[in-house]
């Protein structure tokens, strides 16, 4: 008989609610469910903030938000998991950078708390009440903990590298356009 201890309690609980929200988020993007705007209007707020094309985007962070999150839920390739939903967050962060980091002012704070929850998620592992655990962590070996975040880190080095570049060269251009009347009056 197995016996269940608090911390396999509260990383179900922990993977629940973290899992639960990410898939929500992802449905948003992916389906305008709760209240989202769908593919469509995900992809035009994607390419207005610098991840260009819009709508492969949106569908990339709605894919690593609701199916990490549905993984993370139900503690099936944590690693995996908590890996893709991290750089979803990460992604979200750099858009938020610039308002600083409380919520409450258009910061990070959010996409921080859930990217960090599902990397921890990742490193620590689902605990006994969970898939992983039922089919004898055979998507959850030590091994893929570093392997998916590292390939996770470096995806998204890139992708938010390049929208950040994107977002600079734009700003460039219209402190030009600004100076550009200055000078013309």
């Amino acid at each position: 008989m197995t016996c269940y201890d608090r911390r396999d309690l509260g990383l179900l609980l922990l993977r629940l609610g973290t899992g639960g929200v990410l898939a929500a988020h992802g449905a948003q993007k992916l389906f305008g469910w709760f209240g989202g705007h769908g593919l469509t209007g995900t992809g035009q707020f994607m390419e207005s903030v610098g991840y260009t094309p819009g709508r492969a985007s949106a569908a990339a962070a709605g894919l690593a938000e609701a199916g990490g999150g549905a993984l993370l839920a139900l503690g099936l390739a944590t690693p995996a998991a908590g890996a893709a939903a991290a750089g979803a967050m990460a992604g979200a962060a750099a858009v938020h950078l610039p308002q600083g980091f409380f919520a409450q002012s258009g910061g990070y704070e959010y996409a921080a708390g859930l990217g960090l929850s599902a990397t921890g998620l990742a490193v620590t592992g689902p605990g006994r009440l969970s898939l992983d655990h039922a089919l004898g962590h055979v998507l959850d070996r030590g091994w893929m903990v570093p392997a998916a975040l590292a390939a996770t880190a470096a995806a998204t080095a890139v992708v938010v590298g390049a929208r950040n570049r994107r977002v600079r060269a734009i700003q460039e251009r219209a402190r030009q356009g600004e100076q550009g009347e200055l000078f013309e009056e």
